[in-house]
């Protein structure tokens, strides 16, 4: 606006005459429509004779028959006429001044009834006619700019647009203050005075935009923009208001609410009101806080809200804990063991995270949040490790519990894509598989120990015979043992199932690296139980659900067609697509595998090893695969190697 809106009071008309005295004579200023009316209406009485006060009467009785528009415009041309003469009438000046102010006093009840009258069709047509007379002296006062200050009437320029824009503000103010003072009904719901006090306010804005829109915005021009004439003044004020109530010292529930409406509800639901969307200039408004005042308001609320977090997670994790020492069994839900530890977790970052969309504009800030669902789990991670060193009779149980919590925990951290930065993802995802492991081993220990006793048979003379069963026994051994698995939640009793599949599968090639074969007969022989073997271990974990690890068989067919191929090229095309499905497959590996064929000389070793290293895909990542060659170390070999070599 080109005028300060924030005066109390409008200058009613402006400009000056001298009389016939030499004394320059100015109108009053406009306080209040109705106030006006009143004083003029008690200086007809006691300085207008019967004669004046009857034509007044007329006069009135006419402007409210007319139209203010067309009003206006025969005073304009009233304003024309008596100044084209040289000795204008000082009876008729004073005459044509009191029928302007008359005029203008119309016209400022006609905007001063904006929202009191919307219902009436008529008063419609009073405030467009209003807004028309409005206009009409706007285009009088440039007309008479640069005219010698002497023949410019008293009360030009009348500047209506301002008077009209301030009445605006003024209303507006009114509007607010009395919607803050209103105790009414509809907000009794509410918990505190603050929460009242803005819901009543920001009622009061959406509903008086609304009137503007639906029925205000017709009385008025396109190029006065009235829609955002008022969304800037209700915006102003508002801020106004909720500035002071920030500053007031805020209870964390009232601080809550105050930014719920700041960030969410009045830019979201009042601003973007179907109604309104995309004809208020939102951008130009800007945030109901300055920054400084906004970023106070958000600190105080997260300080809350991590204080809280971190309590709810730490008494969880000490409830859930003081369960375990006590000796007593996590509950059977289904027959499986089961904790409430993971549901609480979730059900505390979901309920502070759901309040924080909705009160925080930045999402990012909830970093601080989901930063103690971090220590969280670091801290989770460490009791349970410390518990399963104890001798607790319910260890098993409680493990059985906790591997569902972990596979819970880590299903809700890969669904969460905003809250969580990606270091913050990535370290919970690592704690909870150190959280798991810890888990897998304490319950595959007495499992873990029995494989390393049955596969020292092995690349023996019985098992190449086939005079002793190794894997069979093994597998029988395994069975009994997964019994006390039964109790052990399905899902992850397949996970853990397909882990003792990959561990078995790596200790069995790990033996195999270390042997070294005396004949062809031998390789040949050996590779034929490796398939056999293979097809026995993979049928054994496909019983008991594990497909995601059917890629272990084809590797284990691989290997044992190395070993029973003899001419050095077909030896080389199976180790470069070995080399291209497995990618962690190293240049070692390719050397321990080799130093197993007793038939090739150095030279092909070295042809073999180069071919592979050439051939191998550029730009592959490990991670295509599941690794398994990277946990078989071979440093080992490298002394082989360089005997190779020199022979």
């Amino acid at each position: 606006m080109e005028e300060h809106v924030d005066k109390v009071g409008v200058e009613c008309s402006g400009g000056s005459e001298e009389n016939r005295g030499g004394e320059r004579r100015r109108l009053p200023k406009l306080m209040n429509p109705a106030k006006i009316w009143r004083n003029r209406r008690q200086q007809n009485h006691t300085e207008t004779t019967e004669g004046e006060l009857f034509c007044e009467e007329a006069l009135e009785q006419q402007e409210e028959e007319e139209q203010l528009e067309e009003v206006g415009r025969r005073l304009i041309i009233r304003e024309e006429q008596l100044f084209s003469q040289d000795s204008p009438s000082e009876e008729e000046e004073d005459q044509l001044q009191k029928d302007f102010e008359a005029l203008r006093l119309q016209m400022w009840m006609a905007v001063h009834n904006t929202f009191t009258s919307t219902s009436s069709s008529g008063h419609l047509k009073v405030l467009r006619s209003a807004v028309a007379s409005i206009q009409q002296q706007e285009t009088q006062d440039r007309r008479w700019i640069g005219c010698p200050e002497d023949q410019v009437p008293v009360w030009r320029p009348q500047k209506c647009l301002r008077t009209h824009n301030t009445l605006l503000h003024n209303m507006v103010e009114s509007r607010l203050m009395k919607a803050a003072e209103d105790d009414c009904s509809d907000t009794e719901g509410l918990s505190s005075p603050l929460k009242r006090q803005v819901c009543r306010m920001g009622k009061r804005v959406k509903e008086d935009l609304l009137t503007v829109v639906r029925t205000v915005q017709d009385c008025y021009p396109p190029q006065m923009d009235i829609l955002n004439l008022y969304a800037g003044l209700f915006h102003q004020n508002f801020c106004a208001r909720l500035t002071g109530l920030a500053g007031s010292g805020l209870e964390p529930d009232d601080c809550s609410y105050l930014l719920f409406w700041i960030n969410h509800y009045y830019p979201q639901e009042i601003l973007t009101h179907e109604e309104l969307q995309g004809k208020i200039k939102t951008a130009c408004l800007g945030s109901l806080l300055l920054q400084d005042h906004l970023n106070h308001l958000e600190d105080q609320y997260l300080t809350h809200k991590e204080d809280k977090a971190k309590l709810w997670l730490n008494a969880a994790l000490k409830k859930e804990e003081e369960c375990w020492l006590s000796g007593q069994e996590p509950e059977l839900i289904d027959q499986f063991f089961f904790s409430p530890l993971a549901i609480d977790v979730i059900q505390v970052m979901n309920g502070s995270l759901m309040d924080f969309s909705c009160v925080i504009r930045d999402q990012s800030k909830a970093q601080r949040i989901t930063a103690h669902l971090d220590s969280f789990l670091s801290s989770y991670k460490m009791c349970v490790e410390e518990f399963v060193k104890g001798n607790y009779a319910n260890i098993g149980s409680v493990i059985k519990a906790h591997l569902v919590c972990e596979q819970q925990l880590r299903d809700y951290i890969t669904s969460q894509t905003g809250s969580l930065s990606e270091q913050q993802r990535r370290r919970c995802l690592d704690t909870l598989s150190a959280l798991k492991d810890c888990g897998y081993r304490c319950l595959t220990c007495p499992i873990h120990i029995q494989l390393k006793v049955s596969l020292r048979q092995l690349w023996t003379s019985v098992w190449l015979d086939e005079s002793l069963p190794v894997v069979d026994s093994l597998l029988d051994d395994l069975n009994q043992q997964l019994i006390h698995l039964k109790d052990l939640e399905p899902a992850c009793r397949q996970a853990l199932l397909c882990v003792l599949h990959q561990d078995l599968v790596l200790q069995y090639v790990k033996r195999m690296m270390k042997t070294r074969m005396k004949s062809r007969e031998q390789q040949v022989g050996g590779a034929q139980r490796m398939t056999e073997d293979a097809r026995k271990i993979t049928d054994f974990f496909s019983e008991g659900g594990c497909t995601e690890t059917q890629w272990l068989s084809e590797m284990f067919c691989s290997l044992a067609e190395v070993l029973r191929l003899q001419d050095p090229g077909s030896v080389q095309l199976e180790l470069v697509s070995l080399a291209r499905r497995f990618p962690d497959l190293s240049d070692g590996h390719v050397s321990a595998l080799l130093s197993l064929k007793t038939g090739l000389s150095a030279t092909d070793v070295r042809s073999i090893r180069r071919s592979v290293e050439e051939n191998r895909l550029l730009g592959v990542s490990t991670n295509e695969r599941p690794p398994f060659f990277c946990k078989v170390k071979v440093k080992w070999i490298n002394k082989k190697i360089n005997e190779m070599m020199k022979t």
